[in-house]
C-alpha cells in the first residue's frame, strides 16, 4: 500500500487536486486490484467503521460499486432511499444527514441530482465539528469524481499495469465525445486529463457543448494565465492554460462542433450518454441525427490510431452513443474494464479517508 500521506478530508471534486493525490489515489486502486484478484477479497482495513451511502438518485453501477467496496474494507454499510425515507414526509436533507451521523457514521457517500449538496453536507459536518468525510457520487451536473478516477485508473493501468501513474498520459491524444454540457462525468474527467498533460478534445453538437463552457470549467478550476483562441465552426476552439498546482506541461484543451477532427489520431474515446433527463430545451433534432453524426462505430474509429479504446460511463445508450456491436468488441471496447475498476478505485477512496479514523 502507498505510504504517502493523505490529508484531504473531504472528495467533493478533482478540480483542485494535485499529482500527488491522483498519484495515490492509482497506485491504491492497484494494491486493492490486487487483492480482489484472490480468492478472498476481503480486507480487515475498515472494520469498525460505518459507510452510508446517501443515493438520492438513482442509480446501479456507482452505488452498487461503493457497497461492494466498503463490504470489501469489512466496512458496515447503511444504505439510503429517497423513496422509503423520511423525506417523503417533510425530513429535510440535513436532517437525514445528521440522523445517519447519530447512527454512528464514519463517512458519508453521497449522490443527488442537484449539483452542490454533497458540499452542503460536508460542510454541515465541518460545523458540528465531527469527524466524518463526505465523498461525493455525483451531484447534478457539477462533478462525478469518483468515475473519472475509475476511468483515468482503467486507461493508466492498461499502458502500464504494473505502475498506474498520472504521467502515462502525457501527450496523449483524448476525445471526449457527447453531451458534454450536462454531464457531471465530463467535468471531472476534464480535471483529471488536463492535470495529466493530455491533449483533450471535446467534441459534440454546439447545443450540447456552447463557446462559454471551456471558459467556464478553467475558471471553475481556479486556472491561472487562461490564453484563449476562439474561432467558429468548425474549427476547434483551442484553450491554453496552466494550472498554479501543477508541475505539468500547459495543457491543452479544444473544442470541436464537428467529430472528425476531435478523432483524428486519438489514442482513447470517452463517449458520453445523452442526458435526456436534465435537458430543458429541445436541444437535438433526432437521435437516428445525432448517431450519425456523433454515434461511435468502427467506421469512425478508423480515424483514430489503431488501438485506440473506446470508454463510456454508462448506462448506454445502445445504437446512439456508441453502436452496440462496438460496445461488446473486447478489442476495442473497455467498457466492462470500468465496471471491474470502479471497485477497486472505490475502495481506495474509501480506505484513503477511512485510514486516518481508525
Amino acid at each position: 500500500m502507498p505510504t504517502t500521506t493523505w490529508n484531504r478530508h473531504h472528495i467533493l471534486s478533482l478540480a483542485d487536486f494535485t499529482t500527488t493525490e491522483y498519484d495515490t489515489v492509482l497506485q491504491t486502486a492497484a494494491s486493492f486490484q490486487e487483492v480482489l484478484s484472490r480468492r478472498t477479497k476481503k480486507v480487515p482495513t475498515l472494520q469498525g467503521q460505518v459507510v452510508a451511502n446517501l443515493f438520492f438518485e438513482s442509480s446501479t453501477r456507482t452505488r452498487s460499486s461503493f457497497e461492494l467496496a466498503a463490504k470489501r474494507l469489512s466496512a458496515d454499510t447503511l444504505n439510503f432511499a429517497a423513496a422509503t425515507s423520511s423525506m417523503t414526509k417533510g425530513e429535510t436533507i440535513l436532517d437525514t444527514a445528521k440522523t445517519y451521523l447519530a447512527m454512528g457514521t464514519d463517512i458519508m457517500v453521497v449522490r443527488h441530482r442537484e449539483a452542490g449538496v454533497p458540499n452542503a453536507i460536508a460542510a454541515e459536518m465541518d460545523r458540528l465539528g465531527v469527524k466524518v468525510s463526505v465523498l461525493n457520487a455525483g451531484d447534478g451536473q457539477h462533478e462525478h469524481p469518483s468515475q473519472a478516477l475509475l476511468d483515468l485508473f482503467t486507461i493508466c493501468t492498461l499502458i502500464d499495469p504494473a505502475s498506474p501513474r498520472l504521467e502515462l498520459l502525457k501527450g496523449k491524444k483524448i476525445a471526449i465525445v457527447g453531451d458534454i454540457l450536462h454531464s457531471r462525468v465530463a467535468r471531472s474527467n476534464i480535471w483529471s486529463l488536463i492535470a495529466s498533460g493530455a491533449e483533450v478534445h471535446l467534441a459534440a453538437p454546439p447545443t450540447l457543448l456552447p463557446k462559454l463552457f471551456a471558459e467556464y470549467i478553467l475558471e471553475e478550476a481556479g486556472v491561472k494565465n487562461q490564453q484563449f483562441i476562439i474561432s467558429s465552426s468548425p474549427t476547434p476552439v483551442r484553450l491554453r492554460s496552466r494550472q498554479a498546482h501543477s508541475p505539468l506541461p500547459t495543457p491543452q484543451l479544444f473544442l470541436h462542433w464537428q467529430l472528425e477532427p476531435a478523432l483524428q489520431n486519438a489514442d482513447f474515446v470517452m463517449t458520453l450518454r445523452l442526458q435526456k433527463e436534465r435537458m430543458t430545451a429541445h436541444l437535438l433534432p433526432s437521435l437516428r441525427e445525432y448517431h450519425q453524426l456523433f454515434g461511435i462505430t468502427r467506421t469512425k474509429l478508423q480515424l483514430c490510431k489503431p488501438n485506440v479504446k473506446v470508454l463510456h460511463p454508462g448506462p448506454v445508450n445502445r445504437g446512439v452513443e456508441i453502436s452496440s456491436e462496438l460496445m461488446d468488441d473486447p478489442e476495442f471496447s473497455l467498457i466492462q474494464s470500468q465496471v471491474t475498476s470502479g471497485v477497486a478505485v472505490r475502495m481506495a477512496l474509501l480506505y484513503l479517508l477511512g485510514s486516518g479514523k481508525a
